[in-house]
């Protein structure tokens, strides 16, 4: 079988060898990847299901436009009669060659295309494709999201959702992010899209369904004082996340604010929405209504006319699901009891909480750190334990590095304090954005600020001194370190903060 005349040119030619050496490659690597059981991961579906298809396209291109080319110049040289439409007879024997080639090779490349453009699509929607493509970007948004309750769940289920709109504004935002890595003008860290976030009740609420929540849970938390022995204190909350009897719905509770029969709105003076000086309550069922203004931040009538109205859903509480970058205070606590890091090394909570105070301009010079400073504290304070027991100290380094590298990120700028979190109430004002007896209403009705709103404390304090009440009673919170209660006259933030600053 012999090809057109007209194909005998070097565009052509190139065109072909491309596309050859493409398609032999995307097959080598498929086979690759089906018996490595690889699944396309990263950067070898990358290259399967998008780069190669490119090449392999390009050469396709080059083909005809060689062969074109080649007419042209065939026809000023009078090399082949002047025709203005071609002829085709299927009796000449290079009509019926050249009809073959196209029509086997178009119904391959459209077979190709097809599985290759459906692959294609579920590659980039991948969590691989998401999180590890651009690895040191999106490294953080990553490591979180594996130690998260959502691991298991993909990015695009909640980036994206269902429906081609969201899927188009989804993959348009990802071409100039895709730029904005090339030539390196990416924001470090990168800001959370507040204002380009699909609403919950179409993401979130597909899988969670807020009348089916549990009434209440118990949550036990456990804590170690900066002390020599690391002193262990607990926590037993009663969450209110609904109310007494899952029968009464939605009545009372945390989830009260998402109650099918109320309307909850607001007005922030930032992306953060970490100040809301507005708050509007609706009933839906008896038409009452109340606007509650922050007496902290006051505004005029033309400022808060100026600021978005937003309906409360379940990203204003639980802003960060998959996301969250613990405080030191949090995961040295739960390497603790995980037993990562040895409780029975003395001072080993205060230390690593200096040690992770400190500012770190690479993750290699962190780790450095963390290891100099433990080595150094012990061998000078506690050298019988450094001499006798190096192997417990040696744990301790390297509990605290892998905490460390799950939850601080240098090389992107991110830790706990760049994301607020406004579920609780300890490190950022959470709760107590609305919930601080500030907001009121013209009339003198205020948002309270009783922390047995939302839970109540059931049993507190070391294990063998541990004050215990009651399913349905409450104690009232002793704070450890604390004894003449100054804290019942600030935020709790007041004072947590500072552990980091």
């Amino acid at each position: 079988m012999k090809l057109p005349q007209s194909f005998r040119n070097w565009t052509s030619l190139a065109g072909a060898t491309i596309t050859m050496i493409s398609f032999s490659m995307i097959l080598f690597l498929f086979i690759i990847s089906v018996i490595f059981e690889q699944g396309g991961g990263s950067y070898l579906g990358l290259f399967i299901y998008i780069v190669l298809p490119v090449i392999m396209v390009v050469g396709l291109i080059l083909i005809p436009i060689g062969m074109l080319s080649k007419l042209r110049k065939d026809k000023k040289r009078k090399v082949v009669e002047e025709k203005k439409w071609p002829v085709i007879d299927f009796n000449y024997y290079r009509h019926r060659n050249a009809f073959i080639i196209f029509a086997v090779g178009t119904a391959i490349f459209l077979l190709l295309s097809a599985v290759g453009s459906y692959e294609a699509f579920h590659y980039s929607e991948s969590v691989e494709f998401c999180g590890t493509l651009c690895h040191k970007v999106m490294e953080p948004e990553y490591v979180a999201y594996q130690n998260s309750p959502h691991a298991r769940v993909s990015c695009v289920q909640c980036h994206v959702g269902s429906g081609a709109n969201w899927y188009m504004r989804s993959k348009l935002s990802g071409l100039y992010q895709v730029y904005a890595v090339t030539i390196g003008g990416y924001p470090q860290p990168i800001p959370t899209p507040v204002r380009n976030l699909r609403p919950a009740r179409e993401t979130c609420e597909t899988c969670h369904w807020p009348e089916k929540f549990y009434s209440r849970q118990l949550i036990v938390q456990k804590h170690y004082l900066p002390d020599e022995e690391n002193t262990e204190w607990d926590i037993y909350l009663q969450m209110k996340t609904g109310p007494s009897y899952s029968a009464l719905g939605l009545s009372e509770g945390c989830h009260w604010h998402i109650n099918p029969d109320i309307i909850v709105e607001y007005k922030t003076l930032e992306d953060s929405r970490q100040f809301i000086p507005w708050v509007k309550y609706t009933n839906k069922k008896t038409g009452e209504s109340s606007i509650y203004l922050s007496q902290d931040t006051v505004l005029t009538e033309s400022q808060l006319s100026s600021l978005e109205t937003r309906v409360m859903d379940c990203m204003d509480c639980h802003n960060r699901p998959s996301h969250d970058y613990h405080t030191p205070e949090y995961f040295i606590n739960d390497a603790i009891t995980a037993g990562i890091i040895p409780k029975a090394l003395p001072d080993i909570k205060s230390v690593a909480m200096d040690i992770l105070n400190e500012d770190f301009p690479t993750r290699d010079s962190a780790m450095r750190y963390i290891e100099s400073e433990i080595n150094m504290y012990y061998e000078i304070m506690h050298e019988e334990i450094f001499m006798e027991n190096k192997e417990m100290v040696d744990q301790a380094i390297k509990g605290i590095q892998a905490e460390f590298n799950k939850n601080i990120f240098p090389y992107m700028k991110v830790k706990w304090k760049v994301y607020p979190n406004h579920i609780g109430h300890l490190e950022f004002n959470g709760c107590f954005r609305c919930h601080n007896d500030q907001h009121a209403t013209n009339d003198g009705k205020v948002i309270s600020m009783d922390c047995n709103l939302c839970h109540t404390i059931i049993a507190q304090g070391a294990p063998d001194t541990l004050q215990v009440t009651s399913i349905d009673k409450a104690l009232e919170f002793v704070h450890p370190n604390d004894p003449n209660q100054g804290w019942k006259g600030k935020l709790c933030v007041d004072c947590h903060k500072d552990l980091y600053e």
